[in-house]
């Protein structure tokens, strides 16, 4: 599991990304909720062989953490887009904000927040943090042979 910089190659084995869906979401806590409803709900129908709940739990951090350090001067939304390429799955977060804030921490034990990127990391193959093609932050995690 790694953090790996370039998100076009991610997962791909030479695959285009084939789209197969997106949300968009409003910037508020019940968001999150929402985004592993939708995310479970519009992914049963592509029969993942991966495990879907370690994926609707990756959603659901990037969600979090889109909501929480997004960061914009007029109204914004969080997208979540998620992608085919080759057998691997893609999930792409968009937020406002500066890519260069995204960070994985070591959280102690008291600590409440701290531990989402880490989850990914150990979750996912590979996942990623740079600038979004909307503006803002793009944080993406890859799921390899999530269709067999």
């Amino acid at each position: 599991m790694s953090n790996t910089a370039g998100v076009c190659g991610l997962g791909s084995r030479g695959s285009e990304p084939v789209p197969m869906g997106s949300m968009t979401l409003y910037p508020v806590p019940e968001s999150v909720s929402r985004a592993r409803r939708w995310f479970r709900k519009l992914t049963d129908r592509h029969k993942l062989s991966c495990s879907v709940d370690d994926c609707v739990l990756m959603v659901s951090e990037l969600v979090t953490n889109a909501i929480l350090y997004g960061e914009a001067e007029e109204p914004w939304r969080v997208r979540v887009e998620w992608w085919r390429v080759g057998s691997a799955l893609r999930v792409d977060v968009h937020s406002p904000g500066l890519p260069s804030h995204v960070r994985m921490r070591e959280a102690r034990t008291e600590d409440v927040h701290g531990r989402g990127l880490g989850m990914v990391d150990m979750l996912s193959d590979s996942w990623t943090a740079g600038p979004s093609p909307f503006g803002g932050t793009m944080v993406s995690f890859v799921v390899d042979d999530a269709w067999l």
